[in-house]
């Protein structure tokens, strides 16, 4: 039985997609904000796949104690249930603010959750990944298009603004997928990009601001998260690794130009810096 790690599993795209790989017949381990919410997506998948294989973690993955966390009880229960390896890790956990909000280590929130939570993740749980040639999805977004990385203020405490922060974040996780790429392809490991498109999820909603006001109505042109969903099982179930870096409704997809080797190298060392890791 294949394992995968998926985070933000507990809504929107990431319960669809939890729902998806265990009817699949993968082991699941989710992560969710809180155990309310586990215990609750954990009733919801089982009430539409009573044989799932799931275990859940609760946990804030916007501070990086909490990635710590997760990823050492992750490591607890692998061992505990005799598995060596994970087929995947999908990096979904993500968020949208109205205002400036950092996190206990100072981070701003969205920089934080969207990319940094996922990087460490990431980090941790290699040797797992590795041993099985395992695959890393980010969930990412068309957003990512039209930025650049503010190199000299990732946080934009300068001058601040929600959407200029969103994207940001949108355009790191591809840049992170290739520098996985860049780094570890070789060693079998495969990482990628998907643009969910417009979808019906709470995202923008989580906290009070123009952001709310401005997806309580944007999102009622989204599509159902059941459909973006299936782009994450489409590629984990492919026999071989696809090449292709980014990809939307399970076709590969144009990215941006800043998509690079050299912007990927930089933000590695940044980001390894921030959470004062180091790959290997």
């Amino acid at each position: 039985m294949k394992t995968i790690v998926i985070t933000g599993a507990t809504s929107g795209i990431g319960l669809e997609t939890a729902r998806l790989f265990a009817a699949a017949g993968y082991r699941v381990l989710a992560v969710g904000h809180s155990t309310a919410n586990c215990e609750k997506a954990n009733s919801d998948i089982k009430s539409t796949c009573p044989e799932a294989m799931l275990a859940w973690f609760a946990e804030d993955l916007m501070q990086q104690r909490e990635v710590e966390r997760v990823a050492g009880e992750i490591k607890a229960f692998l061992a505990k249930e005799g598995v060596e390896s994970l087929y995947a890790l999908i990096n979904n956990a993500g968020c949208a603010r109205s205002w400036y909000m950092t996190t206990e280590d100072g981070y701003e929130q969205q920089f934080a959750l969207n990319h940094l939570a996922g990087f460490k993740l990431t980090c941790e749980l290699l040797p797992y990944l590795l041993k099985e040639g395992g695959r890393v999805i980010m969930t990412s977004s068309e957003s990512h298009t039209g930025i650049k990385v503010h190199w000299n203020d990732v946080m934009l405490r300068r001058r601040y603004n929600p959407l200029t922060a969103y994207k940001q974040s949108k355009l790191c996780n591809l840049l992170f997928a290739k520098g996985l790429n860049d780094r570890y392809a070789s060693a079998g490991l495969h990482a990628y990009g998907v643009d969910p498109g417009l979808v019906k999820t709470d995202i923008g909603n989580k906290t009070a601001g123009i952001v709310d006001i401005f997806w309580k109505f944007r999102k009622r042109h989204g599509v159902s998260p059941t459909i973006p969903a299936k782009n994450y099982l489409f590629i984990c179930e492919q026999p071989e690794p696809p090449q292709w870096l980014y990809w939307y409704l399970c076709r590969e997809q144009k990215y941006s130009r800043q998509v690079t080797s050299e912007n990927a190298t930089r933000l590695f060392e940044l980001s390894e810096k921030l959470c004062g890791i180091s790959y290997k």
